[in-house]
């Protein structure tokens, strides 16, 4: 691919790999990627400007690559990225809106502790706070959630139910940061336990 303005552009999809969400599609050049790779934050090429866009020098909004791979006719580009801020200028996380499916907006909020534990400056957060005190302290706040989502789950009333997985859930996942665990882990320990071959003695 020569290195010119000129040269033809690829197309790059970029997913959020927390949360498997389609958040923009760009486009990119040779310089681009050389680029994305030497910083480990996307660029592309912007084709308004017909220059290097570094996404979100001036939004704030970058996109952490984890992995880059080529489609099979190499002829496309997928970067899966980290999005703390998301990826729209709109505000959104997409920009194909906000679908609020029930595993992305778990898997978005792990990503959303994960920013705040990261943020040094974040003093108000009650997440890094509560992280800050340690695994035991953060431990002991997912054993009295969990008490209290038995009770809501013993009186059978649906809004009370709800507000306490929300809370047990949130502490959950906190923990998991805290113990160096992360949400990729377990998913990969469910999906070991869905493919192991049934014991015998189960049903």
């Amino acid at each position: 691919m020569p290195e010119t303005a000129t040269e033809t552009l690829l197309p790059v999809v970029v997913q959020d790999v927390d949360t498997g969400a389609v958040l923009m599609l760009a486009w990119t050049n040779q310089a681009a990627i050389a680029a994305t790779r030497a910083t480990g934050r996307a660029h592309f090429w912007s084709r308004s400007r017909h220059t290097l866009w570094d996404k979100g020098a001036t939004s704030g909004q970058r996109l952490e690559l984890v992995n880059m791979a080529w489609d099979c006719d190499q002829d496309a580009l997928l970067y899966q990225v980290h999005a703390p801020r998301g990826a729209c200028h709109t505000g959104q996380t997409s920009c194909f809106g906000d679908v609020d499916l029930p595993a992305a907006m778990l898997s978005r909020l792990f990503a959303v502790q994960r920013a705040r534990l990261a943020s040094a400056s974040d003093e108000a957060s009650y997440t890094r706070r509560l992280a800050t005190q340690g695994l035991d302290r953060v431990l002991r706040k997912v054993g009295e959630e969990s008490a209290e989502f038995l009770l809501a789950a013993k009186n059978g009333d649906p809004e009370p139910i709800r507000a306490e997985a929300a809370d047990l859930i949130y502490h959950l996942w906190l923990a998991l940061h805290v113990a160096g665990v992360s949400l990729d882990d377990v998913a990969k320990e469910l999906s070991r336990r869905q493919h192991a071959p049934r014991s015998a003695h189960e049903p």
